[in-house]
C-alpha cells in the first residue's frame, strides 16, 4: 500500500507499540534519514517513534515545538498502555523512557492522553529546511494497533515544493518492509 502512494507523500506503518514496521523513501527521508533505510526489516532493532522522540537528538531537532510533539507522543503512549495494559513490551518501553529521559518521566507524571488523528506541525528538516505538514493517522481495520501515517503539505506551498525535493533526493515510493503483526 505505501509503495502505491504518489511521489513525495511520506508514509509509514506503525505497530501497536509505535515500532516502525515499514516506511517509503519519502517517510524515511522526512523522519529518519540518519537511520538505515532497511532498519524496519530488523524485528529486534526496528526504529520506535517514542524512543526516537525522547532519545534521538536528530529526531528531536526536527521539531521547533518539541514540547508539543513530546506531549502528543506521551498522550499516545497513555492510550496504547490503556489498550494493552498487560503487554510486557509497552511496560518495557515506558520503563526505558522513564529511566533515560527526565522529560518523558515528567510528562508521563502529568497524565496527558491524546486521541487526535490529525496534526499540523512545523518541521525543521536538515536537508530541505522549514516545512509545515499535516499528518493523518489511520488505524488498520484488520489489526487494531497497526496504523498508517501519511504526511502532506498544502498544495502549491513552499512545504509541498520542499517535500518534492526531499522525495527526489531519496527515491520515494518504495516500501522498506511489509507490515507485520506486532
Amino acid at each position: 500500500m505505501i509503495g502505491s502512494l504518489g511521489e513525495g507523500v511520506p508514509a509509514l506503518v506503525l505497530g501497536r507499540f509505535v515500532d516502525v514496521l515499514a516506511w517509503n523513501r519519502a517517510g524515511h527521508a522526512l523522519l529518519a534519514g540518519h537511520l538505515p533505510y532497511d532498519a524496519p526489516e530488523e524485528p529486534g532493532g526496528r526504529p520506535n517513534i517514542a524512543r526516537m522522540m525522547f532519545l534521538d537528538p536528530a529526531t528531536r531537532a526536527l521539531y521547533p515545538d518539541l514540547r508539543a510533539k513530546c506531549r502528543d507522543t506521551v498522550g499516545d503512549l497513555r492510550l496504547i498502555a490503556g489498550r494493552w495494559p498487560e503487554a510486557p513490551r509497552i511496560g518495557a518501553l515506558l520503563a526505558e523512557l522513564a529511566l533515560q529521559s527526565p522529560e518523558f518521566a515528567a510528562l508521563w507524571a502529568d497524565h496527558p492522553v491524546r486521541t487526535c488523528a490529525t496534526h499540523t506541525r512545523a518541521y525543521r528538516h536538515p536537508v530541505v529546511g522549514p516545512l509545515t505538514l499535516t499528518d493523518e493517522l489511520l488505524t488498520l481495520p484488520d489489526d487494531p494497533g497497526q496504523r498508517v501515517v501519511l504526511y502532506h503539505a498544502e498544495p502549491g506551498s513552499a512545504s509541498a515544493a520542499a517535500l518534492r525535493r526531499l522525495a527526489g533526493s531519496g527515491g520515494a515510493g518504495r516500501v522498506s518492509a511489509r507490515p507485520r503483526r506486532t
